[in-house]
């Protein structure tokens, strides 16, 4: 009897041990449109005192790259869209980058993906979207050419307004005018087992609807929920609604099997006035219930939280310079429930204030699919209040039939050793019980 229950004591101490030390899933963005970033070895040893496995460049800093060399840190790198036009018209010129920017730091460093500039397709300018695809499909033969590099994925990243219609998610659908560039472009990631990248804002939606049922909603806070009678399923949280939104215009197209990777997902935790909902409580709220929310799953959609730090040159309003989790002397602006224990990082970590607010259980009907979430849309993307992006005029897209509330990705990539030892869990409290 007393073996048994310290064995089952050992058995939750390891489980839970394993649940924080690292999360696969979440990553994190880091912007340097800043004049005030500590230096990358600093940055590094940040990102070591964390839980985060995950890093998104908008581009190829060779400082931060090869600083995190040697760490469990997997990287996404970015080509700008001022590059994309040369690399697709000369596959040399897609040789000659990554030989830059690539070879020199694998395997050294751990490269997962190349992000072919960003949100590209909303542009405004229709030669540079003409120009992505030859010029991803350039960038995949010249990463393939060399051993190290093959297995380096490519993608780009767009943002919500490519939807025409997101609500009920069940209904997502492209936009008519963007369907035929993305299908080509969704064609190749399926073709080449490449995330189809997608920048979610909840924070913009909750501006386009500003009521208090809204936040709580966009918050991952109790709330009423939003039933989609499409699919019969009721929305806790905004994040998931707009994931499967996309996953919906995903199916639609024919690419149901295509995963899907928010590259950009955050609150800023200041704005200037008529920012309705920038603040350091919703700020802490949004991403802290984020991570525990995708804690939760079994097979969590991977998402990188925006950002590291504040970007000080940055235009636009404040909230566009107030996104960031951490100091530039590295101690946080709020815990948003990604630092290790102080024990584990070997690193003493920043003292934690944050309140994190419970977040509704999932409903059975959720819980039992398979599927991964979706994003949210900047304001001049935004067209039904509570959603956005979708409303905007265009006919709705055709209801799906079955449920595809997938909080997960279906290729299940980047299992965390948590969720492989969850299956155990029932044996566990049977023991339990018989102890």
């Amino acid at each position: 009897m007393e073996n048994c229950r310290l064995f089952l004591l050992i058995f939750a101490v390891f489980h839970a041990f394993f649940s924080i030390r690292s999360q696969p899933y979440v990553g994190i963005n880091y912007g340097e449109v800043a004049d005030n970033l500590p230096p990358p070895a600093a940055t590094a040893g940040l990102l070591k005192s964390t839980t985060l496995s995950n890093l998104r460049l908008y581009g190829t800093d060779p400082a931060i790259i090869t600083a995190l060399a040697g760490t469990n840190i997997s990287l996404v790198l970015g080509v700008s869209n001022g590059e994309i036009p040369a690399i697709s018209s000369d596959p040399s010129a897609a040789a000659s980058w990554v030989s830059s920017n690539i070879l020199p730091f694998v395997p050294a460093s751990s490269i997962s993906t190349v992000s072919v500039g960003n949100e590209v397709l909303n542009s405004g300018d229709p030669s540079l979207s003409s120009h992505l695809l030859p010029a991803m499909q350039n960038l995949r033969s010249a990463l393939a050419a060399s051993p190290a590099a093959a297995g380096i994925k490519v993608s780009t990243v767009h943002t919500m307004a490519v939807l025409s219609q997101s609500d009920p998610p069940s209904s997502g659908a492209f936009r008519a005018d963007l369907l035929p560039t993305i299908e080509s472009i969704t064609q190749f990631l399926h073709d080449n087992n490449s995330p189809f990248m997608i920048n979610p804002y909840p924070y913009f939606a909750y501006q386009s609807d500003p009521r208090p049922e809204t936040l709580a909603f966009c918050l991952f806070q109790p709330n009423s929920g939003r039933p989609d009678p499409g699919s019969g399923i009721t929305y806790s949280n905004m994040f998931d609604a707009q994931v499967d939104a996309v996953r919906a215009a995903l199916r639609a197209a024919g690419f149901a099997g295509v995963e899907v990777v928010v590259a950009e997902t955050g609150w800023p935790y200041r704005g200037d006035q008529g920012e309705s909902g920038a603040s350091v409580e919703n700020a802490k709220a949004y991403n802290g219930n984020l991570v525990a929310h995708l804690r939760s799953m079994a097979n969590p959609v991977e998402t990188y939280i925006f950002a590291l730090y504040d970007e000080d040159l940055k235009p636009g309003p404040t909230s566009e310079r107030s996104f960031g989790l951490f100091r530039p002397d590295l101690t946080p602006i709020y815990d948003a429930g990604i630092l290790k224990p102080e024990s584990d990082s070997g690193e003493a970590a920043p003292p934690s204030s944050a309140t994190v607010s419970p977040i509704p259980p999932v409903s059975p009907i959720q819980a039992a699919a398979a599927a991964p979430p979706a994003e949210a849309v900047k304001p001049a993307q935004k067209c039904v209040p509570g959603i956005g992006g979708t409303g905007c005029g265009q006919p709705p897209a055709q209801k799906l039939p079955g449920t595809f509330s997938r909080n997960l990705s279906g290729s299940g990539a980047g299992l965390h050793l948590r969720q492989q030892l969850t299956p155990w869990l029932p044996m566990m409290m049977l023991l339990a019980a018989l102890c």
